[in-house]
């Protein structure tokens, strides 16, 4: 089906992008104050996943956006899953 034709084309959808995940025991998460620091199970350089619901879609790498958006966060792709895969 062409995309100018599906009527879902336009429907906006929201995509979660995982850095990394952290397990503290409940009493160092209990122990946090401003300023804690919460170490991640990645690196800086590491890719970070796309993500829509429960399905992972993508990956990529962070980059900080230049020019008007300097400061902002964007992800450049590096693998992209098939999305259109059938049933």
């Amino acid at each position: 089906m062409d995309d100018d034709a599906n009527p879902f084309a336009q429907v906006p959808i929201e995509i979660t992008i995982s850095v990394g995940r952290a397990r503290p025991l409940v009493r160092d998460l209990l122990r946090l104050t401003r300023d804690a620091v919460l170490p991640l199970d990645r690196r800086v350089e590491d890719p970070v996943e796309l993500w829509v619901g429960d399905r992972l879609i993508a990956r990529g790498e962070l980059e900080e956006l230049g020019g008007d958006s300097s400061g902002q966060l964007a992800v450049r792709l590096t693998e992209v899953a098939n999305l259109r895969g059938g049933l």
